[in-house]
């Protein structure tokens, strides 16, 4: 292959720079050149990427031309401009795809635009709020916790709950201790009123008709007896809180009195 080979210097770059260009006079690729640039210690460059590396931030290659090695303020203004319609691109995000009205696809070169119906007023839609976000529960799932007991800092069993009268357990094999957590699971996880199993077929088929956000006991009534028992307790308790609070401030001022004495004398 023939090739003409012109070398000159760059005045766009550093002093001692030089530009090659390789004119092609033979072949299928006859007439075309290739550009190449030669640093004053003679090292070549064969595209603009590699010289901006090599002269890093010395010299500004922004609007420098690799074919006619000349500076173009024109491009480095289209550089500009392109890279600001970027930034407003990403500020304003992309649209949204799937608010977008749908195009037809028809063999017209045309696009034509077609109404989107998102409601109708024939068309019923039922929504339950409350079965969409309620998650499916386990039957007979406080069966889970039969042989499960409470133990204290020393080691040694609570004594367990004795339930009223009025409750009754409902279930197979259920006891008084399945009884026990189903109704403090449904006090701690539930804000609505416990009632109990207000169905009578839930005692028949449990299986089947059983409302799992009640424990696992037949429906029941808080009289005032049992409100007015149930605020004797508290009393009691808080009551004996009090005292044992006063019996260990009161031993403590005197032991603290003890160790005055002791230092005094």
């Amino acid at each position: 292959m023939i090739m003409e080979r012109k070398r000159t210097d760059c005045p766009a770059l550093p002093p001692g720079w030089k530009k090659e260009e390789v004119i092609r006079k033979s072949g299928l690729s006859a007439g075309k050149s290739d550009v190449y640039y030669y640093s004053p210690t003679g090292k070549k460059f064969r595209s603009k990427p590699q010289l901006s590396r090599y002269l890093g931030n010395s010299v500004d290659l922004g609007c420098f031309d690799f074919r006619t090695g000349k500076m173009m303020p024109s491009k480095m203004q289209k550089n500009k401009q392109r890279l600001r319609s970027d930034i407003l691109g990403l500020s304003k995000g992309k649209p949204d795809l799937n608010t977008a009205l749908p195009i037809r696809q028809t063999a017209s070169i045309f696009k034509q635009p077609v109404t989107k119906v998102v409601n109708h007023p024939n068309n019923k839609v039922k929504t339950d709020p409350q079965r969409a976000t309620e998650q499916p529960r386990q039957l007979f799932w406080e069966k889970r916790l039969n042989g499960l007991r409470s133990w204290d800092v020393s080691e040694e069993a609570l004594r367990t709950m004795d339930l009223p009268k009025g409750l009754q357990r409902l279930g197979p094999d259920s006891t008084d201790e399945t009884l026990l957590t189903a109704i403090a699971s449904a006090l701690h996880m539930s804000s609505a009123p416990i009632t109990g199993q207000t169905s009578s077929a839930a005692e028949k088929n449990p299986a089947i008709w059983l409302n799992t956000s009640q424990p696992l006991c037949k429906a029941f009534t808080v009289t005032d007896d049992d409100i007015r028992e149930q605020e004797l307790k508290v009393h009691q308790a808080r009551r004996s809180l009090e005292d044992a609070l006063m019996a260990d401030g009161l031993a403590r001022a005197s032991e603290s009195t003890r160790d005055m004495e002791g230092r005094a004398a």
